[in-house]
């Protein structure tokens, strides 16, 4: 930001930690939300999946105040470049965060209708697969509040990771599914946690890619995607 009033360049600093910091808190009731709904899901907790689906309003309150937040300083400060890639960044990641959550909210709401199904066997994926993307959404958070194109770049690479658990999870309920014609529902809804899983890995890696772009002016070179055609479909 061009000024040489140090009392506006410290308040606009203060503004933008407090952007920062209300990235974190919607990043971090994020993160709590999906490994929650993965351990409620796991353990049919009713409750707990309620609480989270309940919960998920305060990251939509959040993403709110960031949008006015943004846009009041970018009206009132009229920051350019760095900062203003800065502004960008938090205003986009937190929709990218919202969409996390609400993704999240999608795994709770299946708890109730799984409740009484049996045990289907390649649900014991799901959770190592739940960890590992909540690995890619803590370290995508990181490297925005360390501002930190390597380690955005670190969050891009483990994405293929988390689609090789899609397409062996994929590949294994399918067959299941063949097998046990009667487990078709239940199969079918853990089917679509595991897209649900995967597309948050997706939104970490946009989130990576933000970050390089904030810290760096350029555009991350394009991954390849990772997931089987047929899975891809899905």
């Amino acid at each position: 930001m061009a000024t040489t009033n140090g009392h506006t360049v410290k308040a606009f600093d203060e503004d933008l930690g407090q952007l920062r910091g209300l990235v974190a808190e919607m990043g971090g009731r994020a993160e709590a939300a999906i490994s929650g709904a993965m351990q409620a899901l796991v353990r049919r907790d009713l409750d707990a999946a309620a609480m989270i689906v309940e919960e998920d309003r305060k990251i939509d309150t959040i993403e709110t105040e960031i949008e006015r937040q943004a846009l009041r300083l970018i009206a009132l400060r009229a920051p350019m470049a760095d900062d203003l890639r800065e502004i960008l960044a938090a205003l986009k990641i937190s929709g990218v965060v919202e969409r996390m959550g609400d993704y999240a909210k999608n795994i709770a709401k299946r708890v109730p209708v799984l409740e009484g199904a049996k045990a289907i066997e390649p649900l014991s994926i799901l959770p190592a697969m739940s960890r590992a993307v909540s690995d890619m959404v803590k370290a995508s958070l990181d490297a925005y509040a360390a501002r930190d194109p390597q380690a955005a770049i670190l969050v891009c690479e483990s994405d293929k990771a988390v689609d090789d658990f899609y397409n062996s999870l994929f590949r294994a309920l399918l067959t299941h599914m063949m097998e046990n014609p009667h487990t078709i529902t239940a199969a079918t809804h853990l089917l679509f946690i595991a897209k649900n899983l995967e597309r948050i890995g997706d939104h970490a890696t946009n989130i990576a890619e933000m970050v390089y772009f904030a810290a760096t002016g350029h555009q991350m070179a394009e991954r390849p995607r990772g997931l089987d055609s047929l899975a891809r479909a899905i």
